[in-house]
């Protein structure tokens, strides 16, 4: 009986979630109520409460269910360290493929297009948040490229981690204004090609 009551709670929880994910996409966060999120579920304002502090606690729960911290994306892939660069590109394909996603595009459209700063949410430190996640762990992966004498001649790590990074950031920014127009996961990885092949160092400099 216990282990249903569990079961039962999450299923409530996660049906929060879903219907938060829905009236913000609809709203805004700002315009959005707990009231309305509750009605939307089905639910009781008395359940939100339950599971969450406030509009802030839900609205980073929300926000959990997509994360894609590079390690685990990376580790998804079965990757091998000893070849960074090939780390590097599988760790994105991976990426690339969850925003296509429905519920990854509908909740990074609402951090990037439906949040004001509020109360306890502050969209743009979250958006530094995540963004210093990804160039902390790509740093690393273009560390140990330059370490093995894989990154072209004169191009530091740092370099090459905030150039991919401003690249597939912009992508995102752009394809997140119309999701429909192209997969984002066809043109993201035709660019991590042609600028890791940039970056990669040829025969002809390793002679």
């Amino acid at each position: 009986m216990a282990r249903r009551t569990k079961a039962e709670a999450e299923a409530t929880r996660e049906a929060l979630l879903d219907a938060a994910e829905e009236v913000f996409f609809d709203n805004g966060v700002a315009r959005t109520s707990l009231e309305q999120i509750a009605r939307h579920a089905g639910l009781t304002r008395g359940a939100v409460y339950w599971h969450f502090k406030n509009k802030a606690d839900l609205f980073r729960a929300m926000l959990d269910r997509v994360r894609m911290p590079f390690e685990e994306l990376v580790a998804e892939t079965g990757a091998s360290h000893d070849s960074p660069l090939e780390t590097v590109r599988l760790g994105f394909q991976q990426s690339l493929l969850r925003l296509e996603q429905p519920r990854h595009r509908r909740v990074l459209a609402i951090l990037i297009h439906r949040c004001e700063f509020f109360g306890d949410i502050d969209p743009c430190a979250i958006q530094t948040e995540m963004a210093g996640e990804c160039l902390d762990a790509l740093g690393g992966y273009f560390a140990d490229a330059h370490r093995l004498g894989l990154l072209k001649q004169g191009l530091a790590p740092e370099v090459a981690t905030r150039l991919l990074q401003a690249i597939l950031s912009g992508l995102f920014h752009d394809w997140l204004r119309d999701p429909d127009a192209y997969s984002i996961y066809e043109r993201g990885m035709a660019l991590v090609d042609a600028q890791l092949a940039l970056m990669r160092r040829d025969e002809a400099e390793a002679a």
